[in-house]
């Protein structure tokens, strides 16, 4: 049990709070909002009132402020392009140790989405689920959905530009991944165990560095998941629900734009593509402000080839 869980009665932040368990309120949160029904914290999307174009999942450590912090100054930011709202969340689970600096952020940035499981590296299966399950429930009128890590580098603004001319339903992308085999190398972080999973190869799925999804697909994976077993591996484990549920992740464009390795920061290059990898908080602040103050005249030829 947690010592203090703190659940809102409406939608406003200045509904009435019931505070569970002996603890008593603190006077820094009564202004925050909170909701419950399996849920710590969860922003208030306004959802409602002003559906978003994209809605971005960052799975984040708790220990990994800083990093969040870079997000909110850069790619993450509520931003509007043209007429299509970009918000992002940060999705965590539970620890007693980090949880008043987690009551912090939420109440200053409105961001976080929370539920009580353990928060580690092979959780990322249920953080991700849970992500899925709050689009679901709190904000399905999402065009998009954007799962990621909080060591990416994402170009929302070449993102949405592709996503403008995709369609809005039964669209699933990423780096995709065929035919990939099991590691069985066991001091390998990826080691699957045969009987964790005993097949010669993966079921086709996109690289948990960054995919995208349209919302009613997030809906399809958080009702298909009670019926298939979950695996350690998300990305995999997303892989496993798009089978059940007949889809096959698809290429963004011709040219590749997902990378899950660290690309070499050039203006040029950072134009044209949607994510890169392995990026440290001060590595995001210092090529998203060489890039919002790019222009098109910076790059006079469009790079054909991958980098």
């Amino acid at each position: 049990m947690l010592g203090l869980s703190i659940f809102v009665v409406g939608h406003c932040s200045t509904a009435e709070r019931v505070y569970v368990n002996s603890m008593p309120p603190s006077p820094r949160y009564t202004q925050s909002v909170y909701k419950k029904d399996g849920f710590l914290l969860v922003p208030d999307s306004r959802c409602h009132v002003n559906p978003p174009f994209l809605v971005i999942l960052v799975t984040s450590a708790m220990n990994k402020n800083k990093a969040r912090a870079a997000i909110r100054q850069t790619w993450g930011k509520e931003t509007t392009i043209g007429n299509n709202r970009i918000v992002t969340y940060f999705l965590l689970g539970y620890s007693a140790h980090y949880q008043q600096q987690l009551l912090d952020e939420s109440l200053q940035h409105n961001d976080i989405i929370q539920q009580n499981f353990t928060d580690s590296y092979y959780n990322l299966t249920t953080k991700v689920l849970m992500g899925m399950e709050w689009v679901t429930r709190f904000c399905p009128s999402a065009s998009f959905v954007m799962k990621t890590d909080a060591d990416m580098f994402v170009n929302i603004y070449y993102l949405q530009e592709l996503l403008a001319t995709k369609n809005r339903n039964n669209f699933f992308t990423g780096e995709v991944r065929f035919n990939r085999s099991p590691m069985r190398r066991q001091n390998s972080q990826w080691y699957v165990k045969e009987e964790e999973y005993p097949h010669p190869t993966y079921p086709p799925f996109s690289s948990g560095g960054g995919y995208v999804l349209s919302s009613d697909i997030a809906k399809k994976i958080w009702d298909i998941s009670a019926q298939v077993a979950k695996f350690k591996l998300e990305d995999v484990y997303i892989g496993m629900c798009l089978v059940e549920l007949k889809i096959i992740p698809v290429d963004m464009c011709l040219r590749k734009v997902f990378f899950t390795r660290k690309v070499k920061f050039h203006v040029c290059r950072f134009r044209k593509l949607v994510t890169s990898h392995r990026h440290s908080p001060e590595e995001l602040l210092l090529f998203w402000k060489a890039l919002m103050n790019s222009t098109r005249n910076d790059c006079p030829t469009e790079r054909k080839n991958s980098y």
